[in-house]
């Protein structure tokens, strides 16, 4: 079997009509396994790149017996690019680095990296990095095309801020609703062609005068734009009271397109102060009612563009949002 070749193949049906032409799948797999250990390490873009190809091949041919991860780039809260390893629960796997520009390109910032353990080293905790920046290379960061199956729900924080009576609505999501996401969505069920629905949440909070964020939630027949929102708030309130109390006017739900290339889907939700005013339970039953309200439009939007079983994903996931 020749790697080079694999790293040489450019698309991913090209990948997959090479790939199929090997007759014996459980070697073929062995090797590529073999090829991700050495670069699961990567020191450079080059390596990193390798890495990726390899991860698209054994989605293809599967990775038996090991545990799949997917290679993904993404974005650090510094806007540098960021690259890491997740398995099928979003737990992360060997090495996650973030990178730094620099005159010859983009290296690794071993300040801000971590290598990670696998589900046969597991390691107790992340292992920080550090010493300077590593080779600086003038090539561009890929991000895997195809994808594992994994829940297809993925629940994250816009602002880590919120109201102390909305903590344990945050602890139970984090440690009960996602966990439980994990383990009882079928996504092997549902077919490939959506990677997950991103519900990306932010609450409002009031930490002190210059740390507040109090979200208005915009009539929805009304149809707001961004550049609405400010003109629009200011025919409710003064500017003094804007300012006192961190007022932000904002669409219960913004939408964003589908991204065919990583098969995300992203929507924001936003929750006004009176949301946290509610007892606990009140705020689960009510979050689950808008985290339904919000996939359901996304499957509506995407029903007739992909192939996907989106009743079944839809009936799981109402579901265990029942049970938790």
């Amino acid at each position: 079997m020749s790697l080079n070749k694999i790293y040489e193949t450019g698309s991913l049906a090209e990948l997959r009509r090479y790939l199929s032409g090997f007759p014996n799948v459980g070697e073929l797999r062995e090797r590529l396994y073999s090829e991700f250990l050495k670069y699961s390490q990567y020191r450079n873009a080059v390596e990193w790149n390798a890495a990726v190809r390899i991860c698209e091949a054994l989605a293809i041919v599967g990775w038996g017996t090991h545990e799949p991860v997917e290679a993904i780039r993404g974005t650090y809260f510094n806007g540098n690019p960021e690259t890491y390893f997740i398995n099928r629960d979003a737990k992360p796997r060997f090495f996650n680095a973030v990178w730094s520009k620099r005159k010859d390109g983009f290296a690794i910032d071993f300040n801000l990296s971590f290598l990670h353990g696998d589900v046969d080293n597991p390691l107790s905790e992340p292992v920080r990095l550090s010493g300077h920046a590593g080779e600086a290379q003038d090539v561009q960061l890929c991000g895997q095309r195809n994808w594992i199956p994994k829940n297809p729900i993925r629940i994250i924080r816009g602002l880590a801020n919120c109201y102390a009576s909305s903590k344990p609505l945050i602890e139970s999501i984090e440690g009960e609703l996602m966990p439980e996401l994990n383990r009882g969505m079928r996504p092997e069920l549902y077919g490939s062609a959506l990677n997950m629905i991103i519900l990306n949440i932010s609450f409002s909070f009031y930490d002190n005068y210059h740390c507040k964020t109090n979200y208005i939630i915009a009539d929805e027949s009304l149809k707001l734009k961004k550049k609405d929102f400010y003109p629009k708030l200011l025919e409710m309130y003064s500017e003094k009271e804007i300012e006192d109390n961190g007022y932000f006017l904002r669409n219960r739900f913004t939408y964003g397109p589908f991204r065919s290339d990583y098969g995300t889907a992203r929507v924001n939700i936003v929750f006004e102060k009176e949301f946290s005013l509610l007892s606990t339970q009140e705020q689960k039953q009510r979050f689950g009612q808008y985290l339904i309200q919000a996939v359901e439009h996304v499957a509506k939007r995407l029903d007739r563009k992909i192939q996907y079983d989106f009743p079944l994903m839809l009936s799981d996931f109402k579901s265990i949002l029942d049970s938790w």
